[in-house]
């Protein structure tokens, strides 16, 4: 079986899995990666750029190799090959489990209860939820889907057609170690210089199909390519920027504004001024269009993978025909 195929039909069953099955409460493999990575930063870590470097080369070529080395293994077998890719696209990506914490927030805020609401909410993002009201954290919501609708679903299906399970792997270890080390804390600020920025180099092709499909995707294509062309660029981050405006426009919402993390507030530009308040009901919407978003990810990226093997074997005709 050709390649092109063992992804498509690996990473349509990986991402059934994560429908049908959600992340796992015990033993996830991203959660052992996460608990190896924490172990080498506790050996590494100096307030120094060049050592936050070593810890990423070490962590993401670490589980780069391991998932290259499982390639090779069962290459010689098509069911065995479709198995671990369908196992590692599983394990990487989180749409259901994003899914699942969004709407736990909404049925929150729809019964009035803003205290479990503001609890749940650090499930899904790093802000400081005391500082939100109601309509506060269900923007915060909306924002985290959107933007983990890039991170754990669609950046993963376009590594996956470029590498394979390699390619699967090393950007869920590249992302992984951004939310561990990637911020701007006194302690990371140096040592998680590398990798926040070789999260920025990885996530930016998904961020860019991301806003693309939901504007595709959502009810509102013109709102959405509008807010991306006008408002992305404000955005302090190279890829949320694109994936915020663009979901903004297709809900016809407003993102952006002032928010709180670790006691730091940030006034942050509006994404789609035109759009309305988020209110409740916006997270359900957010969370559909993300699904829809996610499942055209896996054609593009299965498609871009079938044109990917298809101009390798032109070339390989014509030098043979040269020959």
């Amino acid at each position: 079986m050709r390649a092109d195929r063992v992804f498509a039909y690996g990473a349509a069953a990986g991402l059934l899995g994560d429908l049908l099955l959600g992340d796992p409460r015990r033993g996830h493999p991203v959660a052992a990666f996460g608990r190896a990575a924490a172990a080498v930063e506790r050996t590494l870590w100096r307030d120094h750029r060049g050592w936050g470097a070593l810890h990423t080369a070490i962590c993401v070529g670490g589980a780069t190799g391991l998932a290259a080395l499982a390639s090779h293994g069962v290459r010689g077998s098509r069911t065995a090959s479709v198995a671990l890719t369908a196992a590692a696209t599983w394990a990487v990506v989180g749409g259901t489990s994003l899914g699942r914490e969004a709407r736990a927030v909404g049925g929150a805020l729809a019964a009035g209860d803003l205290d479990a609401a503001r609890e749940r909410l650090p499930h899904l993002c790093g802000r400081d939820p005391q500082a939100l009201d109601a309509d506060g954290v269900a923007r915060a919501v909306v924002e985290s889907v959107a933007e983990n609708t890039s991170d754990a679903v669609v950046g993963a299906l376009v590594w996956g057609a470029v590498g394979g399970v390699p390619g699967l792997v090393a950007f869920r270890a590249v992302n992984t170690l951004d939310a561990m080390v990637g911020h701007k804390s006194p302690r990371h600020r140096r040592y998680g210089w590398a990798s926040a920025r070789l999260d920025d180099v990885a996530g930016w092709p998904g961020a860019r199909l991301t806003a693309v499909l939901a504007a595709v995707a959502g009810s509102d294509p013109r709102g959405a390519v509008r807010a991306w062309r006008a408002d992305a660029r404000k955005h302090p981050s190279p890829n949320a920027g694109p994936v915020e405006a663009s979901f903004a426009g297709a809900l016809g919402v407003r993102l952006g504004g002032t928010l709180s993390y670790g006691g730091r507030v940030e006034h942050r530009p509006v994404l789609n001024g035109a759009g309305r308040a988020v209110h409740v009901h916006d997270i359900e919407r957010a969370v559909r269009l993300s699904r829809r978003v996610g499942w055209l990810a896996l054609g593009v990226s299965a498609a871009g993978r079938a044109l990917l093997a298809g101009t390798g074997r032109d070339s390989s005709t014509r030098k043979g025909r040269t020959a």
